[in-house]
């Protein structure tokens, strides 16, 4: 929390993920948090538990665009700024000054997992987690999932209801590309 203009305080607030990819349930969350914050940090982290279908630069790549069509929209909302970070979620919050992280909820699994790190976070790190429920339309909706349809060739013209085009386009050079990471995916998909 800073000091903004005059005696107010300025609240920033971090919306983590590693977003590989990023789908409209993670928009969702982004707009809906955009009133209720003076500024946000779009944080794309690296999760070393899962393998990434984008690199870093390709995801960071398509957070701005996606962020600055969002901008366009509504240009008298909250700013949003995109930045990568590596280490723990509660370090860079703190680097960045936030008196909050958010975090997208789609379900009471969610719900469990997300408070467990909300109370461990406010431990260790003494910052707050704010939660936010995704439209309905989007429950279900899971970039893990996403990355296996994918690596196992399903549809991805069924997927355009939960990720933009410009994600979507990208989803496709992946496929198409004998080099990607997907191969590795798919391999795993296929061990059980």
């Amino acid at each position: 929390m800073t000091r903004g203009k005059g005696s107010r305080t300025h609240h920033l607030a971090l919306y983590a993920g590693s977003f590989d990819p990023i789908t409209y349930g993670h928009l969702d969350v982004l707009r809906r948090a955009r009133h209720m914050f003076d500024e946000l940090v779009l944080g794309l982290g690296h999760n070393p538990d899962k393998i990434a279908l984008f690199s870093f630069e390709e995801r960071t790549e398509m957070a701005r665009e996606l962020v600055e069509e969002m901008l366009r929209e509504e240009p008298d909302a909250t700013p949003i700024r995109v930045e990568r970070y590596q280490g723990l979620t509660v370090d860079f919050a703190r680097k960045i000054g936030a008196a909050a992280i958010v975090r997208g909820i789609r379900n009471i699994t969610d719900l469990a997992t997300e408070t467990q790190i909300a109370i461990t976070n406010r431990q260790v790190a003494n910052i707050e987690t704010v939660f936010i429920v995704t439209g309905e339309q989007f429950a279900y909706t899971s970039s893990s999932l996403i990355r296996q349809v994918v690596a196992l060739g399903g549809s991805l013209d069924r997927l355009k209801d939960i990720v933009p085009p410009l994600v979507l386009a990208r989803m496709r050079q992946k496929r198409d590309d004998p080099n990607n990471p997907l191969s590795k995916l798919a391999e795993d998909a296929h061990i059980d």
